[in-house]
């Protein structure tokens, strides 16, 4: 497509859990989100800005300024449920934004349609994508 018509849409994602996960790991999370995306098609074009972080509510109180502190962590041989369940969830998100959606007219009168719930159910049972 040409530069002034394709894809210029942004996401920001946010990753909130209570798994005992360390910096790293939580890094190794938010990279899981672009499956997440490509499960609904994006494929996060040149334009966009996407912007994926990921926080652990784990450990409160790794952030003291002083003394040694106590840390748990799953294992890394341990996240690859975490890792499914983050691309699951990023899945839904979006199908549930897509929901949720309404019709709405933004700047300089552009009008953008929400999508019809019926014909999103119809789409996705057709390609097998909900589940039962």
């Amino acid at each position: 497509m040409p530069s002034d018509i394709a894809e210029r849409g942004s996401i920001i994602v946010v990753i909130a859990t209570d798994a005992p996960l360390l910096p790293h790991q939580l890094k190794r999370l938010a990279r899981r989100v672009p499956l997440g995306l490509g499960r609904n098609g994006s494929i996060s074009g040149n334009g966009s800005g996407d912007l994926f972080i990921a926080f652990s509510t784990a450990n409160k109180d790794a952030g003291a300024t002083s003394g040694v502190r106590d840390l748990k962590m799953l294992p890394n041989d341990s996240l690859d449920s975490v890792f499914g369940a983050t691309v699951a969830a990023i899945e839904e998100a979006i199908v549930n934004a897509m929901v949720a959606a309404k019709d709405m007219t933004g700047a300089d009168g552009h009008r953008v349609i929400g999508l019809p719930h019926e014909q999103l159910v119809a789409v996705l049972k057709r390609y097998n994508r909900l589940v039962p």
